[in-house]
């Protein structure tokens, strides 16, 4: 009515009131009454915006690629970004041009200036495993632009949602991919297979080596059983010996004994023989009878045997001799005492 409008704003929207050319009001959240016919009202929206983005480049290998991410930002200063850009609104707060569209692209524009350089310098292979560094230099070449800085806007993060190569390269790099797969698999296969033959091969190995030892061990148990042997002979031997040498010395003390004995017995019967012969010294030179007197032998019957070996000694004297059988009688047998 009469050209007055009302118009109210969020708290996420930045507002400047211009009237005749000059700043009226600004703010954040504002709401008022103004004159259209003298008025211009610029909102710019605050809050942190999410702007997705593809583009193609080429490897230095001649090969194309899809690098396909997102960029956070935000509009830290707004009267810088008004100046650039035309954000006005209508009496109905809509915008009357599109500029929104332009601050994006720029953004994205000078995002991929940012990598262009980089995925020049490496191959496809590489780029396409790039994802982390291709963030960096987003990130490095948007908060060091001059543009960008002019805009009033601040860069959040980027992050790279996926790096593709053209839909036949995809299908080649699958294919080699796969034979090395498979040729990763065959490897594997002929290492396990190897390795079980090694293990086999081992396992064999310490079996002889097992039998070995046994043998060895057991050529050592018989060794020593020999040695043994052999030792408990020479001990044998040793015994016998000692027990021979202990023989031999009782034999030879016997010996010494015995040859004691006899010189002792020898050297007693001497004595004997010489005491009897000095006994017996004296009687030499004396005549038997009178020996035999001096024996003074009481029995008749060696009185009559002196007699007859008188006779026989002068046999030749004596012509004839009678001897009763009486007295050869009682010569030979006595008679028993108490006969008469």
């Amino acid at each position: 009515m009469f050209g007055i409008q009302h118009i109210k704003f969020d708290s996420m929207t930045y507002v400047i009131h211009f009237k005749n050319g000059a700043i009226k009001r600004e703010g954040r959240g504002l709401s008022f009454f103004y004159f259209a016919p003298n008025s211009s009202i610029v909102a710019i929206p605050m809050g942190s915006n999410d702007l997705p983005f593809i583009f193609g480049e080429s490897t230095n290998d001649y090969q194309s690629v899809n690098i396909q991410g997102q960029i956070s930002y935000k509009i830290s200063r707004p009267k810088e970004l008004a100046d650039v850009l035309d954000f006005t609104v209508n009496d109905y707060g809509q915008y009357k041009k599109n500029d929104i569209e332009k601050l994006n692209q720029r953004i994205i524009n000078e995002a991929q200036t940012a990598t262009s350089a980089y995925i020049h310098s490496i191959k496809l292979k590489d780029a396409i495993r790039s994802a982390k560094a291709i963030e960096e230099r987003i990130l490095e070449g948007l908060k060091a632009s001059l543009a960008i800085g002019m805009l009033g806007i601040e860069i959040l993060g980027a992050n790279i949602l996926g790096i593709s190569a053209t839909p036949e390269m995809a299908r080649a790099l699958e294919t080699d991919t796969r034979e090395k797969l498979q040729q990763e698999a065959d490897q594997a296969i002929y290492e396990r297979r190897n390795f079980a033959v090694e293990q086999e091969r081992r396992i064999k190995e310490t079996e002889l080596n097992t039998e070995i030892a046994v043998e060895e061990k057991q050529k050592q148990i018989a060794e020593k059983r020999m040695e043994s042997d052999v030792q408990k002979a020479d001990n044998d031997r040793k015994l016998r010996e000692m027990g021979l040498a202990a023989d031999i010395a009782v034999e030879n003390q016997r010996k010494e004994l015995i040859e004691q004995k006899t010189a002792n017995d020898k050297k007693e019967a001497e004595t004997q023989g010489f005491v009897i012969e000095t006994t017996l010294k004296p009687y030499k030179d004396i005549d038997w009878k009178t020996l035999t007197a001096l024996n003074n032998n009481p029995d008749p019957k060696f009185n009559i045997a002196l007699a007859f070996r008188e006779l026989a000694e002068n046999a030749d004297k004596i012509g004839n001799l009678n001897i009763s059988p009486e007295l050869l009688e009682s010569l030979l047998h006595d008679k028993p005492k108490g006969r008469g």
